[in-house]
């Protein structure tokens, strides 16, 4: 039989083993539980990632969190970074927000979080503010998401304007700092609900840091893949050269600046006299 002494230690412990089970986080991602919260509905708790993608997940949410996305070090450059956030299918019982000096500004509700859709924002815009929406039985409500800081790439912000031209300028950057940076031609397009899915060939693979085109094999080097793009660009499939740029966001590829090709090389040769390219392209 127990001493009282050891019998009280016991009862700490495994108390102190149910708290540390609701709450667990590293620099990178964060798992807690609103059972913390019980009892106090209005609680709202901090907490801070310092990772350029991770995963956040709340049990059973009662009262709210700020999530404050930050990359590890700072510079210049963190300012231009955006935060692009994707919800779990299965999320549910929050509607999450924009916090920016006090004002919200609604960016998931909790009805859409199944949809499962890619958001981005300014990483200046503020932090993110998820709350608790009441229910009477959240024992099967968990919100959940991925998130990625990515800096602003030439042509892929989404948000401001999805189709518009890129400048010359915006295209030898893009070339220096894309994901991906091919040359090719479209052959076909699939309208989603609100995006295209744009398969492409390709008869050159200048640079890809995931695999987002595979070798179609045989002695004609050529490659394939799939792209997105907003659907309202109105992308067609047809007849012509281009050079596709883009960024991979959760796994997938989207398009950034896509010029016609003899374009580029009319932008890039005469940056190349003036002496301004941005970076060396092999285009021989």
């Amino acid at each position: 039989m127990l001493s009282p002494f050891l019998a009280s230690l016991l009862t700490v412990t495994i108390l102190c083993r149910i708290a540390v089970s609701q709450y667990s986080s590293d620099q990178c991602s964060w798992r807690g539980s609103g059972l913390t919260h019980e009892g106090h509905a209005r609680d709202v708790e901090q907490v801070y990632l310092r990772c350029s993608q991770g995963i956040l997940e709340w049990l059973y949410p009662t009262g709210a969190i700020f999530v404050n996305l930050r990359p590890n070090t700072e510079s210049a450059a963190a300012a231009r970074l955006s935060v692009c956030i994707k919800p779990s299918p299965e999320s549910s019982g929050t509607n999450i927000y924009l916090d920016r000096a006090g004002k919200l500004r609604l960016l998931l509700r909790d009805e859409d979080q199944a949809q499962a859709r890619v958001h981005c924002f300014g990483i200046q815009e503020g932090a993110v503010f998820v709350e608790a929406v009441l229910h009477q039985d959240i024992s099967r409500r968990i919100t959940a998401f991925q998130y990625e800081l990515v800096p602003d790439l030439p042509g892929s912000n989404s948000l401001s304007a999805p189709c518009q031209p890129c400048t010359d300028a915006e295209v030898l950057l893009a070339v220096c700092t894309s994901d991906f940076v091919a040359q090719g031609s479209i052959v076909g397009v699939q309208q989603e609900e609100e995006r295209s899915s744009v398969t492409v060939s390709l008869s050159r693979l200048h640079r890809q840091k995931t695999r987002v085109f595979v070798s179609g094999g045989g002695r004609a080097r050529r490659w394939a893949g799939r792209v997105k793009m907003p659907r309202q660009c109105g992308v067609k499939p047809g007849e012509g050269d281009f050079l596709f740029t883009g960024a991979v966001r959760f796994g997938e590829a989207w398009l950034g600046c896509v010029p016609r090709y003899k374009d580029f090389l009319r932008a890039y040769k005469e940056a190349e006299i003036r002496g301004t390219n941005p970076c060396h392209v092999d285009t021989d």
